[in-house]
């Protein structure tokens, strides 16, 4: 799997997300083509909503501390809440991250992926 997959799998089974990108920044940086050692995450939560800046990124940063003790050199974060998101961007409607399609297993019963 890739850095990038596995981040994304990580933030989307550790967060309740409303909007993912999850966006490798390595060619930005003196390293070998193809690299993966530097992200840039755009992360929306509500369950953001009254945590400070520093609980967000220790939040994700907990998310994928097996990411950045290896392949990971820098990780820029942006977390917000949907009304922050909106406040600074504007009224553009988020998307939810990608869920796997049919990688995610179903809940019995249902048409919503497990958690």
């Amino acid at each position: 799997m890739s850095v990038a997959a596995s981040i994304e799998r990580k933030l989307v089974q550790g967060l309740d997300l409303m909007h993912l990108e999850v966006i490798n920044e390595s060619g930005n940086h003196n390293v070998p083509p193809g690299a993966e050692s530097h992200f840039k995450v755009v992360v929306v939560a509500d369950e953001f909503d009254g945590e400070r800046l520093l609980a967000r990124h220790r939040r994700i940063n907990a998310l994928l501390a097996e990411e950045l003790a290896g392949d990971v050199h820098a990780l820029a974060i942006h977390a917000y809440t949907a009304e922050e998101w909106r406040r600074r961007f504007g009224a553009t409607p988020l998307s939810p991250p990608c869920l796997g399609g049919e990688k995610r297993a179903l809940t019995p019963g249902t048409s919503s992926p497990r958690r």
